[in-house]
């Protein structure tokens, strides 16, 4: 008899996880991704702006993991993949643009130089004599990053330094972040025993080889997405899924049209605030753990600019917490991928967590907004030759303290034939999504063939 699996969710996590299904299983089996969207890939979309490929999603990856680079491999697309310039960005602070300081861990300085012109000068003196200062930490501990670092080294190093980084990973801020999901080397020096935050984090520095940091594909994450449908030959059912229950040793699938569908194993895919009600009943231990996953809402307004607008050669500009701007990021895509056309491609990023400019603003705001912010960031005036706003409601999970014990309850749940994948688990980014995709897969495979 063929084997059928059901995967709840058509993101990143849920086609990867077809893929590596189908590599896993061969194929004969039934694999079916359920997702009512217009389109397959969730937060990973690329638009033509200007007639150029441009991600309005997540637009890079972390090139010093292994997941995305093997996973091109695979797929046969590794020359595909694109390094930055090896320009870098700008740190909009105090109402003017500094350089991003170097040396940190997500934001949190490695000495007190790097921050000089960005903190008061009591605020250098707290932090180069951090070191000789007792620590309190708790091994295997997770408080948030603005515990530490506020402790350590001041809440204007946490405003002007750390917030502006995890503001564009997670629509959050040091906050609402924990330590071992932000930082996690740092964490582990400290775990380790390092005397100080300054030692934890000079340990923690990567080394510094000159490659690029970040990643992306030529073409935008859409070549990546054609070619996980392709080579998984999944059937895609354009619904969402209101329930899932045993049958026998498998489940059912229904969906919101009526329809029910067989399965022997289920992925769900799904975010945070969709699985929690969808596992209610049958998993109500892992449905509590994913409702404490809190989530931030975040737009992004896409600009083509005229070719030739005087732009700075960098790739973005991160914004310090509490400056008069409405965006909380800018990039310069065409600066910082080395794209050339006739129109330059930039990105506008809005919406932390506890506010509603993602969900209330109106586009005409967002585009109002973006060209102020770029006429008291650059001193220009821009006429965009084109505009597109893509909106991300709750799609930004917070990983707060703890959060690594909340992914482990949310699994320790679930009954045998159901595996579990999303960005909202082991890491926010999508090399974290690709490994957790691949986990789901081969749990669920194992659980098919016993």
């Amino acid at each position: 008899m063929t084997a059928a699996f059901c995967i709840v969710g058509g993101g990143i996590s849920g086609l990867v996880a077809a893929y590596r299904l189908r590599r896993l299983v061969g194929p004969d089996a039934s694999i079916t991704v359920f997702d009512p969207a217009d389109r397959l890939g969730g937060i990973l979309r690329t638009e033509r702006v200007a007639g150029q490929p441009l991600d309005v999603g997540a637009e890079a990856f972390v090139v010093r993991r292994p997941e995305v680079p093997e996973l091109l491999a695979e797929l046969g697309l590794a020359a595909s993949q694109l390094g930055t310039t090896g320009v870098r960005p700008l740190l909009y602070c105090g109402a003017r643009l500094h350089s991003l300081p170097a040396e940190t861990v997500n934001g949190i300085p490695s000495s007190a130089a790097s921050m000089r012109g960005l903190v008061d000068d009591d605020v250098l003196d707290r932090m180069a004599a951090e070191p000789a200062r007792p620590l309190r930490w708790l091994r295997g501990g997770d408080p948030s990053v603005a515990e530490i670092v506020g402790d350590r080294f001041g809440n204007q190093v946490v405003a002007r330094a750390v917030d502006p980084m995890l503001a564009g990973v997670y629509a959050g801020s040091a906050a609402t972040i924990g330590m071992r999901a932000a930082v996690p080397t740092v964490a582990a020096a400290l775990d380790r025993g390092a005397p100080s935050l300054t030692d934890a984090v000079r340990a923690a520095l990567p080394p510094a080889t000159g490659a690029p940091v970040f990643g992306a594909i030529d073409g935008g994450y859409e070549v990546l997405l054609r070619a996980l449908v392709e080579q998984s030959a999944l059937r895609w059912v354009q619904t969402t899924v209101a329930a899932v229950t045993p049958d026998g040793r498998g489940w059912d699938v229904r969906d919101d049209e009526g329809a029910h569908h067989r399965a022997d194993a289920v992925i769900l895919a799904l975010p945070a605030p969709r699985f929690a009600p969808l596992m209610t009943q049958i998993a109500p231990r892992s449905a509590a753990a994913a409702a404490r996953v809190s989530t931030a809402s975040s737009a992004v307004v896409a600009l083509a600019v005229p070719g030739g607008t005087p732009l700075p050669q960098r790739s973005g500009v991160l914004v310090a917490s509490g400056e008069r701007l409405h965006a909380k990021a800018l990039t310069l895509s065409s600066r910082k991928w080395g794209r050339v056309g006739n129109a330059e491609l930039l990105r506008l990023s809005f919406g932390r967590h506890g506010d509603s400019i993602a969900r209330n603003a109106s586009d005409d705001d967002l585009l109002a907004w973006s060209l102020q912010d770029l006429r008291t960031v650059f001193d220009i005036e821009v006429d965009p030759v084109e505009v597109r706003v893509q909106r991300w409601l709750d799609a930004m999970p917070q990983y707060g303290p703890g959060h690594a014990e909340v992914t482990a309850e949310i699994r320790a749940g679930l009954p045998p034939g159901l595996a579990v994948a999303g960005n909202y688990l082991d890491g926010i980014g999508v090399p974290a999504c690709v490994a957790a995709a691949t986990r789901a897969a081969a749990e669920v495979a194992g659980w098919v063939s016993r």
